[in-house]
This record gives C-alpha cells, sequence and structure tokens, in this order.
C-alpha cells in the first residue's frame, strides 16, 4: 500500500519498495557497513552479502496504524563497534527519507546479521 503525501499541487503516492530502496541505499553510506544482508538468514541458513542492484530485499518497511517503521538487516565489519554503527546507520536513514521524501520514520530497527572481515 503507498505513501501518500498531499501538497496544493496534488498528491504524491511512494511505493513501499521506493522507500526500501532509498534508506538501503541510504544505509550502505555508513562507515562500518559492508553490505545488506537477506531478511529470510533464518529461514536460509546462509548469510548472503547483497550487491547494489538488490538493496530492499535487506529492508522492511511496515506501517502500523500512523506510524511508519523500517528494519535493516545488514552486516558490519570486523573491528568496528557494532552499537556506533548500527545508531549512524538510523540516523542516517531517518534523516534521508525525511530530506528526499518528506516522511516521518518513527521506528529504524536494526538486525546486525553477521560480521565480516574486510581486507
Amino acid at each position: 500500500m503507498p505513501i501518500k503525501v498531499a501538497n496544493e499541487y496534488g498528491s504524491i503516492n511512494v511505493d513501499d519498495q521506493v522507500i526500501a530502496v532509498i534508506a538501503g541505499s541510504a544505509a550502505l553510506d555508513c562507515y562500518g557497513l559492508v553490505g545488506m544482508a537477506s531478511r529470510k538468514q533464518l529461514k536460509d541458513g546462509i548469510s548472503e552479502l547483497l550487491g547494489q542492484e538488490n538493496l530492499s530485499r535487506g529492508v522492511e518497511v511496515r506501517r502500523d496504524q500512523d506510524e511508519l517503521q523500517i528494519d535493516l538487516y545488514i552486516i558490519v565489519s570486523y573491528g568496528t563497534k557494532i552499537s556506533e554503527v548500527a545508531h549512524n546507520v538510523q540516523n542516517r536513514v531517518k534523516y534521508v527519507l525525511n530530506d528526499i521524501v518528506g516522511l516521518q520514520v518513527n521506528h529504524i530497527n536494526i538486525f546486525v546479521q553477521g560480521v565480516r572481515v574486510t581486507r
């Protein structure tokens, strides 16, 4: 179900897939983030690293009444402080979605699915 944004010129419908791609792209700009993980990792039993072309697979957009919630499934770099990376991702995604789309995000949940050694 798309989100409707109204202004003096009319209304704009923004699909959940668009929000997921914007959130995933914003998250990948953060230091210490290696990539997005699959949401169904627990079911698959593997940690697959997704590239730029599949940003929305690591993002889930949910709506409860009037609240917008975003779940991000990420893989962090070894040697970085996980809590700081998660906090930076939350702030960056919230800022970008508010700035680009004009959405007020109520909750951004971070699920760290793995740690990867980068060279």
